[in-house]
């Protein structure tokens, strides 16, 4: 029995080296490439990209088709992201922003859509985010978008009004939210954002009915003040009890046990098509019957699926509405092109907030 036990550790320890070695042979082309890239910049092409998305998604998208198991897709897919995301830093350190700070949910699929590689940079509001990639101050930016149980979140939303930025991602990440104290003594009051306390409600109505309820920036800052007010707690991932040092007092108190955020990644440039895309759009409108269908008719001609519709206040005037529509396809896609050009006679306005590749499905 220890014969064979020894034998099977050294095979492993034989493909572990194989593995290495393979591991580094792949960072060396990533070096190559940037070499060449840098190179077709220095000849006057279009400014380099070493982060590419829409590849980034096939070789994603390939591994998972190539995988024969026993590990399951998305934790293959883990693997590869946080290879890519270590050669990635080999040709340049990304800087990503998130809405910060350290150990919100913004930065967990920030890790999850980029890896463990980048240089994250915690940032208090999402218009900090915003403002920063269009600064050049990060190459990308993190904000959320929508929850499955709370609905859109409108800040992000009002944001692209006036940006040039361009959505070149997007990550889903299942959201648990947990119960988190500094120590035994009584709750006085509990702390956690907006959104969360929505995504909790029945819990809290249930088991902490009467304490009061204080709205945070971020679940991270609540995590903060329970560590600073003992009579207090905090409602925040897991992450955020390891890295404040509290207790987890009850776990997975969310009311949908299928909570999930969806985050965009935004960006200075347009993103190329990956084969299996989503494109966002706002469309401005004139208040008069039928503005509504004559921007979704399109969609139904050519069988085009939408994927998200919401509307928000344009604020050029009283009763007038901007409508922010994802829907699959990319804008390179020749009936998307003749799509969005439909869309764009039959209403005010139309501006692409982007393409780009959909949600891998990632093991967090």
């Amino acid at each position: 029995m220890s014969d064979d036990l020894a034998a099977l550790r050294d095979a492993i320890d034989q493909l572990d080296a194989e593995l290495l070695a393979k591991i580094n042979e792949r960072a060396r082309l990533a070096e190559a490439v940037a070499e060449v890239k840098q190179g077709v910049a220095q000849d006057g092409e279009a400014p380099v990209l070493f982060y590419r998305p829409e590849r980034e998604a096939q070789v994603l998208r390939r591994i998972a088709d190539l995988n024969q198991g026993p590990i399951p897709d998305d934790q293959i897919r883990l693997l590869f992201r946080q290879i890519m995301s270590a050669c990635l830093a080999l040709e340049q350190p990304m800087k990503v922003g998130y809405l910060g700070p350290e150990g919100t949910f913004t930065h967990q699929a920030a890790l999850k859509h980029f890896g463990h590689a980048v240089i994250g940079t915690p940032l208090v509001t999402v218009d900090e985010v915003f403002r920063e990639v269009a600064a050049e101050g990060c190459h990308y930016g993190v904000v959320p978008v929508e929850n499955s149980t709370e609905g859109v979140v409108n800040h992000t939303l009002d944001t692209f009004v006036n940006t040039s930025l361009k959505v070149c991602g997007e990550c889903e990440l299942a959201i648990h939210h947990n119960f988190l104290v500094s120590d035994d003594h009584e709750i006085h009051r509990v702390y956690a954002h907006e959104q969360t306390f929505g995504q909790c409600r029945k819990w809290l109505d249930a088991h902490y009915p009467n304490v009061e309820r204080v709205v945070t920036s971020s679940n991270a800052q609540a995590a903060k003040l329970a560590v600073e007010e003992p009579d207090s707690a905090a409602i925040a991932a897991e992450v955020a009890a390891e890295l404040y040092g509290l207790t987890v007092l009850a776990e997975k108190i969310e009311d949908a046990p299928d909570n999930t955020t969806r985050f965009l990644v935004i960006g200075r440039e347009s993103v190329g098509p990956s084969g299996d895309d989503k494109t966002s759009i706002m469309v401005s409108t004139a208040n008069r019957p039928g503005a509504l269908y004559d921007i979704l008719e399109p969609f139904h001609r050519h069988g085009i699926s939408l994927t998200s519709l919401e509307s928000r206040p344009s604020k050029a005037g009283k009763w007038s509405y901007v409508f922010f529509i994802d829907f699959e396809g990319h804008a390179s896609d020749p009936g998307v092109a003749q799509l969005l050009t439909e869309v764009q006679n039959g209403s005010q306005a139309v501006k692409l907030l982007g393409s780009y590749p959909k949600a891998v499905s990632v093991a967090s």
